[in-house]
């Protein structure tokens, strides 16, 4: 929801979506056809991966990437590998693509039934990945990095979404399970789950300090969660990890508590549904579902100049396929109509102010946007406060003159990225 002031130098602030108290279950999304795994590690035809096109899965079945990495994923469905090829996601980073026709026939993969039953750290980085929610481990194993502190999301990201909010609902027993878990695995006690005040009493029994988050958008964004309900400011530059508090989705620990207490795997994605008339509806999906099966599920037809986002409106990315498919963090997907894309422009700055009286982290965002558009972003990181950025997307948002701002961030962020770790690697 959009809240605008009558006093003009006031800011325009947005609200998050409640949890209707009355929602339904979500819409199944039957499972497709065909299933696309994204494998965190890029496609080479020269190298010697542990499984090939004709071999068959399992439900479950770990599909790890060869013998010297750590990379995996696993199977969401039962099938035949189709093809394996190269996937370039946003900004560059590369995946292997592994297409499976499924069969009729499921059959569960049982080898992480044995671990299950003593959880430990390894067990969890070794098999849980990737889970519904994609929980991360591997921060835990980083002796450069002292993780005192994990904030559980049973809020959410971005506006429109509600996936979060229903996991910390409909979940709670597997959430205690999972909090339960968190800490034998990790060794951290302190773990906090964040909701909003009207799930205070469905987070009562999670077995984590309950703290409640404000509704006006961008509360929920994990630099400002560890301020506010932390009392930490995170510096220019570093990470929430850097001051030793990490993030898991409540979906996250739910998917931790059922895997651990069932011996199986979760392999089902709850998300939202944004529809062209804005109507929202959560569903579930197998990971690895064309976002086209959903589409179909609700009768969507794609035009020319359409916009299929994944992720919230303020802060998700625009996909061009409707093959793309459903991953371990889509935690919405929205169709935009044509006709209500809004549109943006080369048009410069017109030093209005907006983006400045907006910024949650007081970043001179007319002045950084100068230096971005001229691809100078050493000097709008050494002058400007780049790092301080949040990435909530408001200043695009307010933009009079339509800038992609955030865009311009976002790239100027990764190019650097790009060229630190090209300067270590030379070092």
């Amino acid at each position: 929801m959009i809240k605008r002031s009558f006093i003009g130098l006031a800011k325009t602030w947005m609200e998050y979506d409640a949890l209707d108290i009355t929602q339904p279950e979500p819409k199944k999304i039957p499972t497709s056809k065909k299933a696309t795994l994204l494998l965190g590690r890029s496609y080479d035809h020269k190298d010697s991966i542990l499984f090939n096109i004709g071999d068959k899965v399992k439900t479950g079945q770990k599909l790890s990437y060869s013998e010297d990495s750590d990379a995996y994923v696993i199977s969401t469905v039962t099938g035949t590998i189709s093809s394996i090829s190269s996937f370039i996601g946003d900004y560059g980073k590369s995946y292997t693509a592994i297409s499976i026709d499924v069969d009729e026939n499921e059959e569960t993969d049982d080898q992480f039934k044995a671990p299950a039953g003593d959880p430990t750290l390894e067990t969890a980085i070794n098999y849980l990945t990737g889970a519904p929610g994609n929980p991360s481990f591997e921060i835990f194993s980083d002796p450069e990095k002292s993780i005192n502190a994990i904030i559980v999301c049973g809020v959410d990201s971005d506006l429109l979404m509600t996936t979060n909010q229903y996991a910390a609902r409909a979940d709670s027993n597997a959430i205690e399970i999972g909090v339960r878990i968190l800490k034998k695995i990790t060794g951290v006690d302190n773990i906090i789950i964040a909701v909003p005040q009207a799930l205070t009493i469905d987070a009562a029994g999670s077995g984590a300090e309950i703290m409640t988050v404000d509704s006006e958008y961008p509360s929920t964004l994990p630099l400002l969660m560890v301020q506010n309900i932390l009392g930490q400011v995170v510096p220019a530059g570093k990470s929430c990890e850097d001051m030793g508090v990490c993030f898991f989705s409540a979906e996250a620990v739910a998917s931790i508590g059922k895997a651990f207490d069932d011996g199986r795997i979760p392999v089902t994605k709850t998300m939202t549904f944004v529809n062209k008339n804005g109507e929202k509806t959560l569903v579930t999906a197998r990971i690895g579902t064309p976002i086209s099966e959903i589409f179909k599920a609700f009768d969507v037809t794609l035009h020319e100049k359409d916009r299929v986002i994944v992720g919230g409106p303020m802060t998700g990315s625009s996909v061009y396929t409707e093959d793309y498919p459903v991953q371990a963090d889509t935690d919405a997907v929205i169709v935009q109509d044509r006709d209500d894309v809004a549109l943006v422009s080369d048009y410069p700055c017109i030093n209005c102010g907006e983006c400045i009286r907006i910024c949650p982290a007081n970043v001179p965002i007319n002045m950084l946007v100068r230096f971005l558009e001229a691809g100078q972003y050493e000097e709008a990181a050494e002058q400007y406060d780049l790092y301080s950025c949040i990435e909530c997307g408001l200043c695009s948002f307010v933009c009079v003159s339509k800038m992609p701002i955030f865009h311009y961030i976002k790239l100027a962020k990764y190019e650097l990225g790009r060229i630190s770790t090209v300067e270590e690697t030379n070092a």
